[in-house]
């Protein structure tokens, strides 16, 4: 006889964080039965929630991988940061619009993140000198966009760019620091 499991508890943090997503998901679609101002199509959806899930499914291996809340804060930063990055990209474009094909040298950006944490193993220490490469890479982006002239089309050209990029370099150095505060932590993980 098999004995009896205890019942299994919803992790609240969990729930509210499917929940928002569920919620982000579905606002548009509550939009577009009072006004003519949002226009999504099943593609549009689709991706939202391709994007959506990639990012919370993401989010519970990192919190699973360390239970160092400076690690799982680096993690959610990180991908705050990269689903915001390939958002609003989308949507609006960083450099000009989003018809601007500059807009994907942000492409390479989200490759050094990836690639990083991959060669890094997910270990803090290498993930902190990726996520500072990254930011940097964010930076280079916009300096090249500037020099070369792209993306004068934008409303507030320049100051819309430099914003962006400034918001993606505090995201981004800032999970840096927190990935290095775990790396401290746990000097067993410090070789990447």
């Amino acid at each position: 006889m098999t004995p009896p499991t205890a019942p299994s508890r919803m992790n609240p943090w969990r729930v509210l964080g499917w929940s928002f997503a569920m919620l982000l998901l579905l606002t548009p679609a509550v939009a577009m039965r009072f006004t003519d101002q949002v226009h999504w199509t099943l593609g549009d959806f689709v991706f939202a929630a391709v994007l959506l899930g990639t990012t919370g499914g993401a989010f519970e291996l990192a919190a699973r991988h360390s239970h160092d809340r400076a690690y799982r804060a680096g993690a959610g930063l990180t991908l705050l940061a990269v689903f915001l990055l390939v958002w609003i990209n989308g949507a609006v474009g960083i450099i000009g619009s989003e018809r601007e094909p500059a807009n994907r040298l942000y492409a390479v950006v989200l490759l050094i993140a990836l690639g990083g944490a991959l060669l890094a193993r997910f270990r803090p220490a290498g993930l902190a000198r990726t996520l500072f490469v990254t930011a940097l890479t964010q930076a280079l982006v916009a300096v090249v966009a500037l020099a070369m002239g792209w993306g004068r089309s934008g409303p507030i050209h320049p100051f819309d760019l430099l914003g962006l990029t400034a918001g993606f370099g505090v995201l981004f150095t800032g999970a840096g620091l927190l990935f290095r505060i775990a790396a401290r932590r746990n000097p067993s993980a410090r070789t990447a």
